[in-house]
């Protein structure tokens, strides 16, 4: 019986010597594995009547964050770049390893009291998934839980993360 991790393909040296990364486009390129990672993650996800929404982060967490909203019959709610969304917005600036980065949601899209599942690709740093936190909850929204595919726990991305359940399929030690 084949898991995520055989579907997850490691390249190394990219995108810099010593760097190992972990490309998620062969598990969504394979119709098993597809189906195998979003099965996992809705199981991470808890009890589907505990859970009003779910939130995807652009752009991996899109494609895992909509069958996960499908197959538990939830809304989907985006979480983009600046500038990308075309109603009112509410936006959160973050830092990365070498300047910012702004990311927005549309005001409308989370109710006060709502229940999410955050969803996306990878938890490395924690950064981005940290500030669509402060966004939900600027909203009016509980973040429940926060599904990821895969984590480089390396990273240190669940110190951003303290006192959130955080779940992965996969996780690796390294950066």
């Amino acid at each position: 019986m084949k898991t995520v991790a055989d579907y997850i393909r490691t390249i190394p040296d990219f995108p810099e010597p010593g760097i190992m990364f972990r490309d998620v486009t062969s598990v969504i390129q394979d119709a098993d594995g597809l189906k195998l990672a979003i099965d996992e993650m809705a199981k991470l996800c808890g009890n589907p009547d505990e859970i009003d929404a779910i939130v995807g982060l652009e752009s991996r967490g899109f494609i895992f964050g909509m069958p996960l909203a499908y197959n538990l019959h939830k809304p989907f709610v985006l979480v983009r770049k600046k500038g990308k969304l075309p109603c009112e917005t509410i936006e959160q600036t973050y830092d990365l390893e070498y300047g910012t980065a702004t990311i927005e949601m549309h005001t409308d899209s989370i109710k006060p009291g709502q229940k999410v599942v955050v969803v996306d690709d990878l938890i490395a740093t924690g950064g981005t998934v940290a500030a669509a936190i402060k966004l939900i909850e600027k909203l009016g929204g509980e973040v429940v839980k926060c599904v990821f595919l895969l984590e480089l726990a390396g990273l240190n991305g669940r110190e951003k993360l303290k006192g959130y359940d955080v779940e992965t399929v996969v996780s690796y030690e390294g950066k």
